[in-house]
């Protein structure tokens, strides 16, 4: 059994420990808190520039004309005067149709004209002389009522040999084939010594419009008030065209104007369709060719402009982080527009040190270093020698 002296000294030697276990954590150096390392990014300046809104969509090549062409008489095809794949003016002959038949009947009507009005010479003279002797009674009056009606009838006649000439000229300019409009002559599918009817649908070729030329393409509905001022507007909108890609990394095959919007809107699909019209003398649209169309919507002067990976999206709202001394700050952003290349934004302002890479690692307060950009790649220009 312990003692009332042992246990105070216990509790004595208790209290002597802790209070040498406080007087050395409080007299023990302090050990330094090793400082966070530099977040390494990379940043761009904020600028201002114009920038072009465009809408995009995917439209159709199509000739502003395109004309089968077919007989308008039965005949056998004579002669061919152009080739497959041949450059044609309006105008220009096309093709013959045997004519023989169609001549010897305008022959056959002229010579019933001249027949027609050499017996309207006989019965006017004859009528002249009944009207004078019709005054002294020497000729009846039914006579002389009789030779009128005969020179009216040869009248009629002669009316009509003429009306058959003009109806024989029309078929005969019908043997020649002439092109409605200047263009391009397609695949032929009639050969010289066919027979030609005009119930026939397919015809014998066609001719199409490749200079100017249009293009067709449907935009959402959205796009309605866009486009009607567009339409109306003081200037043509300009409307280009790519292939094998958008104006970031496409071909462009052309630049054009906007012609007209349809009339309605499709209710299958919630679009417009509208039309514009491209100067072709290179002849890089072609009829039936798929293109992507960039139309020029507004033009933003004076936007403040960064790259797209500039912007991050955050929880409500977008945002960026703007370099103040060697730290960043988180900046509420609105975006205005955007595309592939750059990014249009409203909050910050020109001149304005932002992150372009590294923010993963970033938050308000985190300190910085910025990296300088890798230099550009430089091409081998070194020539080998010819042997």
């Amino acid at each position: 059994m312990r003692t009332p002296i042992t246990r105070k000294l216990l509790l004595a030697l208790i209290i002597i420990a802790l209070l040498g276990a406080a007087l050395w954590y409080w007299k023990k150096p302090a050990h330094k808190v090793a400082a966070a390392a530099p977040i390494p990014v990379r940043v761009v300046q904020v600028s201002r520039q114009d920038v072009p809104k465009y809408l995009t969509g995917i439209g159709t090549v199509q000739s502003l004309q395109s004309v089968t062409v077919r007989p308008q008489i039965d005949g056998i095809l004579a002669k061919l005067a152009v080739k497959e794949g041949q450059w044609v003016k309006q105008g220009d002959l096309l093709a013959s149709i045997d004519d023989r038949a169609i001549r010897a009947s305008l022959d056959q009507a002229r010579a019933q004209l001249g027949q027609s009005q050499a017996q309207l010479q006989v019965a006017g003279v004859n009528l002249k002389r009944y009207k004078d002797l019709s005054v002294d009674n020497g000729v009846s009056r039914q006579t002389l009522d009789q030779q009128q009606a005969l020179v009216d009838q040869l009248k009629a006649t002669i009316e009509g040999d003429q009306a058959s000439i003009a109806a024989a000229q029309v078929q005969l300019s019908y043997t020649q084939i002439r092109s409605p409009v200047t263009g391009r002559v397609g695949i032929r599918s009639v050969d010289e010594g066919n027979f030609l009817r005009v119930t026939d649908t397919q015809g014998l070729f066609t001719v199409t419009q490749i200079d100017p030329i249009a293009v067709e393409f449907a935009l959402p509905q959205q796009s309605l008030p866009t486009l009607q001022a567009l339409v109306h507007g003081s200037e043509p909108a300009q409307v280009k065209a790519f292939v094998d890609g958008d104006s970031d990394n496409g071909t462009l095959l052309g630049t054009g104007h906007l012609s007209l919007i349809d009339n309605q809107v499709s209710a299958t699909t919630g679009t417009i369709r509208a039309k514009a019209q491209f100067d072709n003398k290179g002849q890089t649209l072609w009829p039936g060719q798929l293109v992507n169309v960039s139309l020029q919507s507004e033009l933003l002067r004076n936007a403040l402009v960064v790259p797209p990976q500039v912007v991050q999206r955050g929880v409500d709202n977008h945002f960026v982080y703007r370099v103040k001394a060697n730290s960043v700050e988180s900046v509420a952003v609105k975006v205005v527009y955007q595309d592939s290349s750059l990014t249009v934004i409203d909050g910050v302002a020109a001149g304005d040190t932002l992150v372009s890479d590294g923010q993963s690692r970033l938050k308000p307060g985190s300190t910085v270093e910025v990296v300088k950009q890798p230099p550009p790649a430089v091409a081998d220009t070194t020539v080998e020698p010819q042997p």
